[in-house]
């Protein structure tokens, strides 16, 4: 079973619990932490609300129904997707999103990893 790790996120007075392989969780927050400090110089219309990263932590017990931990390729497919979407014109955003791809591209490859070895334990028993 592989370790995971979770990056907290704080969006207004909503938190996002997001479940990254342990390996990758610190390049989520520097990632989050880098957008945050360059969204500002964006001037297009639609720009992405970001959270802002608050902790990491290696185990987590959500108590309320309401919360749910969402997939790190999910969250970062989304960032993607809301990075791709902005009509910038004054700002390099391709540096942003050549970020955002990166990892995207990372994650994408270790959960196809997972899922072979899943595959090839599970045709060994």
């Amino acid at each position: 079973m592989p370790i995971m790790r979770y990056c907290i996120l704080q969006q207004e007075t909503e938190l996002i619990f997001v479940e990254m392989p342990a390996d990758y969780a610190y390049q989520l927050s520097a990632l989050n932490l880098r957008l945050n400090k360059e969204v500002d110089k964006l001037t297009a219309d639609n720009v992405p609300v970001l959270p802002i990263a608050v902790a990491e932590c290696d185990s987590l017990d959500l108590l309320r129904e309401s919360d749910e931990i969402v997939s790190g390729l999910d969250y970062i497919n989304r960032l993607e997707k809301s990075f791709s979407a902005v009509n910038e014109s004054s700002y390099p955003l391709i540096s942003l999103l050549t970020e955002i791809r990166a990892l995207q591209a990372q994650l994408e490859q270790w959960y196809e990893e997972e899922a072979e070895a899943e595959a090839e334990a599970e045709a060994l028993q």
